[in-house]
């Protein structure tokens, strides 16, 4: 069914609505594929400077976390290579109780230097073995609650033996009503001598300084820049408050197991880019994540420019495939026209051959076709005269003489036996029946005229078979002046008469009727007679059932002259049943 559809779709009345119509439908695909494409291409070259762009921000903001964490790093060894804390750490029972306190507070007074020479530095203290604390400031309370060698920053300094460890974003709790969020660096002190294990360094970055810096990254409307460390956890995240209580979901395990820098979510108008920078120093992932949407914020004008531009350049291309298309139809539409002529009887018209082409020939080949038609036409008047005036003979001696001889001979019988009316009534339709027959040469008669000829015919017949047969016309009225070939029903009754109805036992009866149905008049011969079998309807089209004693004229000729005439869709069909006789008919034009 769709492919009917399309054939429908492209079925056009000329050739230049087909050629226009092609050319515009390859145009338009072509077009359309262009437009597409570059549309795409324009596309993912945004995404693509969107991506490259997103990689570079997160470079920087690696670089700025590593400077600070870095900076966390050298305090860490400068306090290893602190002389007077590893001898305060060492030797404090030697030192008494005013150099302990003198020397503690001078340790105090370096690492608050170092604190109020940066903001970013939350807090610095060392915790030693021994249990002693040395503070970044006298004045601040530690909290009693805390035990620090539980804490996960030290044991993971113990583990990591000297190394430096970076602890995700908590909230610090070892001074107390101090609560805010930082980042922890934690390092095992020891000593210069024996490698003797004298405590551990923490020092906290405010949670403040990674927020600003991630902050000052601008992705969009929407956009936003997430931390986690190298085990997946979270170490900055601008809507922390929402992650923690599972009202968002970042998709963590595919930052972490992705081998490239970036990936896209399917999420369809929530679609994410998620840009992947990993740090050298701490080897946390800087993700930086932004909608794709926003990604094109030229997306609705790109498109409008698309379109428009296509609907322009689709204009001026169909109109040139018009101009195209007219130019290569005008010559066959010139050849169509003369066509036309052609089919009206004009066969004297010649194309005028202006090209080479295909055209070219095929107008050549029509002018030589036009000139044989003609030639063709003039011979077959010449034919179709010879045929009429051999069909009239055929027709004008269609009464053989035998027919005559028993007519005649009729008329003798009865004149001798004083039957005078039966003579008068003999011969007078005997005349009418030759008047009708030549019926000066006309081709065609009235129906009229036809059921006066089958009356004389059949006058004649029952005159000579008495009591065995009787006859009926009833032909409708109102079809008596339509047209037809001229001695059509007589072959039929006669062939009636001889084949169904003298063989057969007790009185013959035939009737002939005609009526009009629709375009077409239906007329029926039908008998009484012996009928025939399936079989001989089948033949009686391949052998004439006439006899020495019939007019030869016989049913095949009458159905061959009548398809000549008017066509296949008219002629002769039987209906018979085996000792019920037949009837045939008779299917014309309505010829008014």
């Amino acid at each position: 069914m769709v492919r009917n559809r399309i054939k429908h779709f492209f079925h056009f009345k000329s050739i230049q609505s087909t050629i226009a119509v092609a050319f515009s439908c390859l145009i338009v695909v072509t077009i359309t594929v262009i437009a597409w494409m570059s549309y795409h291409l324009s596309t993912d070259a945004v995404k693509k400077n969107s991506r490259d762009y997103t990689y570079q921000l997160m470079g920087q903001v690696s670089s700025n976390i590593d400077s600070y964490i870095n900076y966390m790093d050298n305090i860490s060894r400068m306090v290893l290579s602190n002389y007077d804390i590893k001898e305060y750490l060492l030797k404090q029972v030697y030192l008494g109780a005013i150099g302990k306190e003198d020397l503690k507070q001078k340790i105090s007074f370096q690492l608050n230097t170092v604190l109020n020479t940066r903001k970013d530095i939350s807090s610095i203290l060392i915790f030693g073995t021994n249990g002693e604390i040395i503070p970044y400031n006298e004045n601040i309370k530690l909290n009693p609650q805390v035990n620090p060698t539980v804490q996960s920053w030290y044991k993971k300094a113990i583990e990591a033996k000297g190394k430096v460890v970076i602890s995700s974003s908590h909230v610090q709790n070892m001074i107390l009503n101090d609560y805010n969020s930082v980042i922890s660096l934690s390092r095992e002190l020891s000593s210069d001598v024996g490698n003797e294990k004298l405590g551990v360094l923490l020092v906290d970055l405010n949670y403040s300084v990674i927020n600003d810096i991630c902050n000052k990254i601008k992705l969009g409307n929407r956009g936003y820049v997430f931390i986690v460390d190298a085990n997946g956890n979270i170490v900055y995240h601008p809507e922390q408050q929402m992650i923690n209580n599972n009202q968002k979901i970042e998709l963590i395990s595919e930052v972490m197991r992705t081998p490239g820098s970036s990936f896209v979510t399917s999420e369809g108008k929530n679609s994410r880019m998620y840009t992947i920078k990993t740090s050298q120093s701490t080897g946390w992932k800087i993700v930086g994540v932004t909608y794709v949407d926003e990604l094109v914020s030229n997306k609705k004008e790109l498109q409008m420019y698309t379109f428009f531009g296509g609907i322009g350049f689709l204009i001026i291309v169909v109109l040139l495939s018009i101009i195209l298309s007219l130019r290569i139809s005008r010559p066959i539409k010139h050849l169509e026209s003369s066509m036309k002529e052609v089919e009206k009887g004009n066969f004297d018209i010649q194309v005028d051959i202006q090209s080479s082409n295909e055209i070219g020939h095929l107008s050549n080949r029509f002018n030589r076709m036009t000139t044989e038609i003609k030639e063709l036409m003039l011979q077959n008047v010449k034919e179709q005269e010879l045929k009429r005036k051999s069909e009239l003979q055929v027709l004008q001696a269609q009464i053989n003489p035998h027919f005559l001889y028993n007519t005649l001979d009729s008329i003798i019988w009865m004149a001798e036996t004083g039957k005078s009316k039966e003579v008068i009534l003999m011969t007078a339709s005997l005349a009418k029946l030759f008047r009708l027959s030549i019926s000066k040469g006309q081709e065609f008669l009235s129906i009229f005229n036809e059921i006066e000829h089958i009356k004389n015919y059949l006058t004649i017949q029952k005159m000579r078979y008495k009591s065995k047969l009787d006859f009926e016309i009833n032909v409708d009225k109102s079809i008596l002046s339509c047209k037809l070939i001229k001695i059509i029903l007589q072959p039929l009754v006669e062939n009636a008469i001889y084949h169904g109805i003298r063989n057969n036992e007790g009185k013959g009866n035939i009737q002939i009727t005609g009526i009009r149905k629709g375009d077409r008049i239906l007329l029926q011969v039908i008998d009484n007679g012996i009928g025939m079998s399936p079989e001989e309807i089948q033949n009686i089209y391949h052998k004439d059932r006439t006899t020495a004693k019939g007019s030869g004229i016989g049913v095949q000729n009458v159905d061959q002259r009548i398809k000549l005439h008017f066509g296949d869709l008219y002629g002769l069909h039987f209906e018979s049943e085996f000792g019920k006789g037949t009837t045939v008919n008779i299917w014309l034009p309505v010829i008014e």
